[in-house]
C-alpha cells in the first residue's frame, strides 16, 4: 500500500510514542534521504529538536561502512532514552547489508522499538522478519522487486502489535 515514505510516516506514527525521558530515534548516519526527513518530521511532531532527539550512527574517520561493535556501543549508550531504532536493511549508498535479526535484539534489550526500511534488502536478501522479532519494517517495490517508478509499497508488522 502506499509508498515507501507515506509507509514509514504511517508506521512511525504508531509506533513512536515518545515521552521526555525515552524519545530518541537512532539510525544509521547516510539513511535514505527521505528516511532522515522522515525522522525529523517525526521528531518535530512530537515536540522535540531533530539535533537532540536524533541520534546518527557513523562510520569511524576513514572508514565507509558502519561496524557492529559501533551500533552496540550507541545502543547501550542511550538504553535509557531510545524509544525507537530505525535501520535500513541494506545502505543505498555504501551496499552495506546490516545485521537486522542482532540490531532488533539490541534494540528491544533497550527497551526500544524497533524498525528497518528495507528497500535495498526486499527482493535482494532473505529476510526473517516475523522470526527475527522484528517490530515493523516497509520497502518500495521498484527496485529488487522489479516494478516500476510509482509502483505501490508494502509494510510489515509483527504480529505482536
Amino acid at each position: 500500500m502506499n509508498t515507501l515514505t507515506v509507509n514509514l510516516h504511517l508506521l512511525m506514527l504508531s509506533f513512536y510514542k515518545p515521552t521526555k525521558k525515552r524519545y530518541k530515534i537512532i539510525m544509521e548516519a547516510g539513511a535514505f534521504p527521505s528516511d532522515m526527513y522522515a525522522m525529523e518530521t517525526q521528531v518535530q511532531l512530537h515536540g522535540f529538536k531533530p539535533e537532540d532527539a536524533i541520534i546518527e550512527i557513523a562510520p569511524r574517520d576513514g572508514e565507509y561502512t558502519l561496524r557492529m561493535e559501533d551500533i552496540e556501543k550507541t545502543i547501550h549508550q542511550h538504553r535509557n532514552s531510545v524509544a525507537v531504532v530505525l535501520f535500513g536493511g541494506v545502505n543505498y549508498y555504501t551496499g552495506q547489508y546490516f545485521d537486522v535479526e542482532k540490531i532488533t535484539t539490541l534494540g528491544h534489550k533497550a527497551g526500544a522499538v524497533v524498525g528497518f526500511d528495507l528497500a535495498h534488502a526486499v527482493g535482494n536478501k532473505q529476510l526473517k522478519l516475523h522470526d527475527w522479532k522484528v517490530d515493523f519494517a516497509c520497502w518500495c517495490s521498484y527496485k529488487y522487486l522489479n516494478s516500476g517508478p510509482g509502483a505501490v509499497g508494502g509494510l510489515y508488522v509483527h504480529e505482536s502489535h
